[in-house]
């Protein structure tokens, strides 16, 4: 028999942005090395090795650095980006969702056929792909959370029978082309050059506001804020880096007369998603829960939180965002089969721990999930470069993953995680 209590986060603290250690950059910088040496490195050897590979493939092939495969490379890498994402909603409950891939390819496929083979309109058809994923979400967070399976048999049981669905929708060997200019164009077109620089304008913008409104949100609180110089240093980085890609991406990537310039489309959509998602789990309660339920589910459910339902929304999100990543593969390839979403889900699970998300729960960013698919990605894009076998990049892409979970772990244990 469960036990209530009527004990609950401080509704006025509880979803405020902090580290736990506010102050200058010297107290930061502080703070940071000390839990650099108690083993939370987050994202920093996804980072270190952004920066290896790029070095490594810059040496042995003369095309890795170049505009137009820097914009490959970010289309590349949209999809996997967007699952990564969708999948560290689950991850920090430590849960996982196996099916996620072919969730967004099972969703794929009810849009296409419904709008290729019955004349449905594509934004209905749209609509009705993604109300797939969220029943889907909704129908693993009942058993997950209500009936109490794990998540690894359920996601696993949808994976297997997912597949099938899929063949009874497209058939065996079947393929259906997407037919829709809009949408092709998320994966297939620029924006004009401006474009590029009023992105960064508004990221600039949406990132001042949203610090200085923590900043307010702290003072009304009367809890310590970080020292204001940080908030500048932080605008000056997305400011210099934004404006290095901007350029790179502004410059013409074409070998014939018809020029191709500007910042793919996908970006600022993966943008906006990346600082919604980022948002909810950083600013509001409900994200504040989720890592409280994974870094000890008991302790949150007795401090008040409703952890079935915490979890449930977790699946659905997870699924919704599952589809999203779907329509980003379908719109570069235009087209969709009965294995679509087969193979990825694992390269999305990959994408979040290489970049730091814990498999244990309780620890890693949306932002991590992305780093860790751009490394992901580099690595295929890299190694397709030098024209080395499919075989060479799963081998590469597993011994990272091996070498990420290790470090995982091992950081685990040292900041007091126990061994199990």
């Amino acid at each position: 028999m469960s036990v209530r209590t009527n004990a609950a986060p401080d509704p006025l603290v509880g979803d405020l942005i902090g580290s736990g250690m506010e102050g200058g950059v010297r107290e930061q910088f502080d703070a940071w090395l000390q839990r650099l040496r108690g083993g939370e490195m987050g994202a920093l050897p996804a980072i270190g090795g952004l920066v290896v590979l790029t070095i490594l493939f810059t040496i042995l092939s003369p095309y890795f650095l170049t505009a137009g495969n820097f914009a490959n490379l970010l289309n590349q890498a949209a999809t996997l980006v967007m699952l990564g994402m969708a999948l560290v909603f689950v991850l920090l409950l430590g849960e996982i969702d196996l099916s996620a891939g072919v969730t967004g390819g099972v969703a794929m496929a009810i849009f296409i056929v419904l709008n290729d083979s019955f004349g449905v309109n594509w934004i209905l058809a749209l609509a009705i792909g993604f109300a797939f994923g969220l029943a889907t979400g909704a129908l693993i967070g009942f058993f997950v959370a209500r009936v109490g399976i794990p998540s690894f048999v359920v996601t696993l049981g949808l994976f297997l029978g997912y597949q099938g669905l899929a063949l009874l929708i497209i058939g065996s060997g079947g393929l259906y082309r997407l037919q829709v200019p809009e949408l092709i164009a998320l994966q297939n077109s620029n924006l004009p050059v401006w474009g590029g620089w009023v992105m960064l304008v508004i990221m600039l913008a949406v990132s001042a506001t949203t610090s200085f409104w923590d900043r307010a949100r702290r003072t009304r609180a009367g809890v310590a804020n970080r020292a204001l110089s940080l908030v500048w240093i932080k605008l000056g980085v997305i400011a210099v880096i934004g404006g290095v890609v901007v350029y790179l991406l502004n410059l013409n990537r074409s070998s014939s007369i018809i020029p191709v310039e500007g910042v793919p489309i996908i970006v600022p959509v993966v943008l906006v998603i990346l600082w919604i998602g980022t948002f909810t789990l950083d600013r509001t309660r409900f994200g504040r829960y989720i890592y409280a339920i994974g870094g000890n589910a008991e302790a949150a459910r007795r401090a008040g939180v409703k952890v079935r339902w915490v979890k449930w929304w977790a699946f659905v999100l997870c699924s919704t965002l599952a589809v999203l990543a779907g329509l980003f593969s379908v719109a570069r390839i235009a087209s969709v089969d009965a294995a679509a979403g087969r193979d990825i889900v694992l390269s999305g699970v990959a994408a979040a721990v290489v970049g730091g998300v814990s498999l244990f729960g309780g620890r890693g960013r949306l932002m991590h999930a992305a780093i860790g698919a751009l490394v992901i990605a580099m690595i295929t894009n890299g190694l397709g470069l030098l024209n080395l076998p499919a075989g060479i990049n799963l081998l590469v892409t597993g011994g990272v993953l091996i070498l990420a979970a290790t470090v995982d772990a091992l950081s685990r244990l040292r900041s007091g995680g126990a061994r199990t």
